[in-house]
């Protein structure tokens, strides 16, 4: 399921592989939950290691929306993540990766 190519990736929620993508779509939503904060400074901050868990679930709930499941960040306050608070910070990392690098510059 994952793709690093089209910039998708998988991420485990209660035992069920879900797809993530950052689809235009779904970085409007994610820049609305930001508010006044911006795609970049999220970026800086997953490159810095300074990101919340608000932005791991921010980006999480993007990505799947992306990916076609229809879920709000409140489906996922109770969910099990495969790899708990370090799996889901990986998997946003991942996906925030993919959707801005170029196709060239993707790699598994």
């Amino acid at each position: 399921m994952e793709n690093p190519w089209s910039g998708v990736v998988s991420v485990e929620v209660d035992g069920v592989a879900r797809p993530m993508s950052l689809t235009l779509g779904a970085l409007a939503e994610l820049e609305t939950v930001l508010g006044d904060d911006t795609l970049v400074a999220l970026v800086e901050r997953f490159e810095s290691g300074g990101f919340s868990s608000r932005d791991v679930l921010a980006l999480i709930v993007a990505g799947l929306r992306g990916g076609g499941w229809d879920v709000v960040s409140a489906d996922l306050l109770a969910a099990e993540i495969k790899g708990g608070p370090r799996g889901a910070a990986e998997a946003a990392a991942r996906l925030l990766a993919r959707a801005f690098l170029l196709p060239e510059e993707r790699r598994a």
